[in-house]
Parts: structure tokens; sequence; C-alpha cells
């Protein structure tokens, strides 16, 4: 079969903006969307040096459209919307906030003349945030909280005040370690970053926005300064030869190919989830209803450990001989033979998650609680937090299902920040 590529030809608007290395157009027929397009430039040093890099536009539109979408899979809200052409992506309309965040997990570049004595590779746990205002003529000076407060930006009809400066500086952090992580699997040290943020002129949120590209960070194979893929590169160059461009293009497309793979989920593990009849059904759809929020399989089995020693043990060897990483979930109301019978016979993890009933619930739950010793299942009362539990152990060796953990937790954290904010407001 042949692949037809449709050409979508977009309506473009009037230029908003126009950056070194794209510009911005409203688009006519998507009110609140703009489309990002990528230009053929490199500069550095505040474009003190600039050159074309023929290819450049088509390498960035790639590489900043993997990362946001690698974001929003996890659940971080961002500004981008979907890649349009080779050269640019269809993003919200955002006001930008003028800032640039810059976290940092290993010591270099700036950081080491900023702060004379700290020797190169010093590691940052917890991470280093630092900001500095986008103001050219003042090659982007760095800033405090404080500053950032007193000049008080009002963007898109949202104020910028503690809240807000709270939730970018959290979101940073989060963003840093999913992207951290997800290179973790390239064996590739992410080093710092920089990124900005936008206020959602519709939603008036605060996303991510802007772009994230081989410019936004530092990146080491094997944690090896001297293999730097990023555009440090491009800044070290004592002169611009045309064999040195080659060189600095080569370590993009290196970049722009490898980030494909960070989409791609590493191991696929599974829940097992296994009830002693059906009149558990509901409780244990609601598990394999959570799993999947974490895009993890489920399996749901009936089977009695009481009635039917020899068909759990058989549906144990079923799953334990295919070499699918798997976490077995036990749903049994009364007394639970179930889980402790299976964590007695299978090195995988077990977890007791029975449905409790008011009438004898009390009691029920110590057959859960109080097993025979060599017995290592744990047990947990909401089918939601047991769906959670696995995908936490599967998380370890999964960067997908890690993120998606990690923005949960960073998204929880910005809905109370907000709830705080308008209850204040009620009752100021």
């Amino acid at each position: 079969g042949e692949a037809y590529i449709t050409i979508i030809v977009l309506k473009l608007g009037q230029k908003l903006n126009e950056g070194k290395t794209k510009q911005i157009f409203e688009l006519v027929d998507e009110p609140g969307h703009v489309l990002v397009q990528s230009k053929d430039q490199i500069t550095a040093g505040n474009a003190v040096r600039k050159d074309q890099m023929e290819g450049k536009a088509a390498i960035a539109n790639r590489t900043t459209s993997c990362v946001f979408k690698l974001l929003q899979e996890a659940g971080i809200k961002t500004a981008f919307v979907r890649q349009q052409s080779e050269t640019a992506f269809v993003a919200a309309h955002c006001e930008m906030i003028p800032i640039e965040w810059v976290c940092r997990r290993v010591a270099t570049g700036s950081f080491l003349k900023r702060n004379p004595g700290v020797k190169e590779g010093y590691r940052f746990s917890p991470l280093k945030l630092e900001m500095f205002f986008k103001d050219d003529a003042n090659n982007d000076p760095q800033w405090s909280e404080e500053q950032l407060l007193e000049t008080k930006f009002s963007l898109a009809g949202l104020n910028v005040g503690r809240c807000e400066v709270d939730i970018m500086n959290r979101s940073t952090v989060a963003i840093f370690e999913v992207l951290e992580r997800a290179w973790a699997t390239q064996n590739c040290t992410l080093v710092d970053m920089k990124i900005e943020f936008g206020v959602n002129v519709r939603t008036k949120e605060i996303v991510l926005a802007d772009v994230i590209d081989n410019d936004s960070w530092r990146l080491w194979p094997a944690g090896d300064r001297s293999q730097q893929k990023d555009k440090q590169v491009y800044r070290d160059l004592k002169e611009v030869t045309p064999e040195a461009m080659q060189m600095v293009k080569k370590n993009f497309e290196w970049v722009s190919e490898r980030v494909k793979l960070l989409l791609e989920p590493k191991a696929c593990g599974r829940v097992v989830v296994l009830m002693g009849s059906t009149s558990d059904l509901a409780h244990c759809e609601k598990i394999r209803k959570a799993c999947g929020s974490y895009g993890i399989h489920c399996v749901l089995r009936v089977t009695s450990a009481h009635k039917g020693p020899d068909e759990t043990l058989h549906i144990k060897a079923e799953y334990e001989g295919d070499g699918v990483p798997t976490v077995f979930v036990a749903v049994a109301g009364r007394s639970n033979g179930l889980g402790p019978v299976m964590s007695g016979n299978t090195a995988y993890p077990v977890i007791n998650c029975p449905p409790i009933t008011p009438d004898w619930g009390a009691q029920d739950i110590w057959s859960s609680l109080r097993m025979p010793s060599g017995l290592g299942c744990s047990t947990v009362l909401s089918p939601d937090a047991a769906a959670q539990f696995a995908a936490q152990i599967f998380g370890l060796s999964d960067h997908l299902v890690w993120s998606k953990l990690r923005a949960s937790m960073l998204n929880t954290w910005v809905s109370l920040k907000q709830a705080d904010k308008k209850l204040q407001a009620c009752s100021l």
C-alpha cells in the first residue's frame, strides 16, 4: 500500500511575532490557535553569532513536536496541539511570560562562571532552579523570585503572583524530571534545560509553551561532556566552517532521531486481576479502568483458591510462562485465600484488594493482613490505589508509566494551589 500524504493548506492571519529561530502566525480558521513556523537559522550568544543551517527548521520542528507529545501524553499541560508540516506545528495561542526558567542537574556553563569555586559536574539533588528575564539589550539578566513578583506581570488577564510563580517552579521541575527519565533510556544525561511558559488566551491557564528542541538543553551521552550533542557544540566552535556546520547538523539530526525513541514504551507490563467470583466484577472493573489510565494492559480472571486451588495455580503458571512482567491483584470477599496462595507460590508481586462489605468487613480484612511467614503480598483497599501501586512497580522500568505518575502528582499539587487561591479570593 502506498502512503498518501494530504497537505492541508492553512489560512495564515497576521504574523504575531518573529524570533531568531521561528515565526508565529495567527490561524484564520482556528481561533485561539497559532502556527509556529521554524527557520533554518542557528544563533549563539544573543545572535552575536548566527548562521543558516540548511534543514535546521525541520530538525527543530521534529524534535520539539516529539518532546511536546511525550509531555502531553504524560499529562503535562502544554500549548502544543499537533505537528502540521515538516517545519511547523500548531499551538494554542498564548501570551508569553518573558522569563526563561532554567533547571539544572549538573553544574556546567554559566552556573560555574556565576559561582566560582563550584567544580563542573557537581550534581544538584534536588534540582537547581534559576530564572532569567528575557531582555536582549541586557543579555537576559538572572532574576530573583522577588523581582518577578514585584514586576506584577499581567498576561491574557491573569495576574502573575505568588501562586502562579509557585506553579511554574513546580512545573519546571516536573518537566525536567520527565525528560531526564526519558533520555536515561537512551543512556543520555539531561544536564540542564530552559523552558518558557505562556498563559493560554482562551483558558487563562499557565501552560508550557514556546519550543523544546536541541537549543533548549545540554545532552551528554553516557554522562560524558566530550560527546555533547546539543547546541553547545555550535557555541564552542572556534570558527564557523562548512565542515564544522556539518558536524553541528549531524548532532542535531542524531537528537531528532533519538527523541522519537523516547515515545516508545520500554517494557510492557500487565496486571492480572484474579477474582474469587463474578460478584466482585464491578470492583475489578474499577481496577482495570484505572490501569488503563496509566496505559497498562489489564486482564480479568475468575478463580477461587479455596474451591479450585489446582486451577488457580494453573492460571498463575500461564502468566508466568510467557515472560511478560506481571503484577497479580487478588480480589476475594469474605476470607481471602486467593492472595496468600498466589503470593506463596509466585515470585511476582501480589496485591490484595479485597472488596470490603459493611457487615463482616472488619473481620474479613484480617485474612488479607495477617499472613503466614514468607508471604510478601501487600494489601490496598481502594481499586484506584491498587492500580496506582502496580503502576509504580512498572514505573521503575518504564519511563512512560513513571511520567504519568509524575505528571499526576504535579497536577494534583497545582489544583490544590488553585483551590486555595480561589478560596482566599472568596473569603477576602
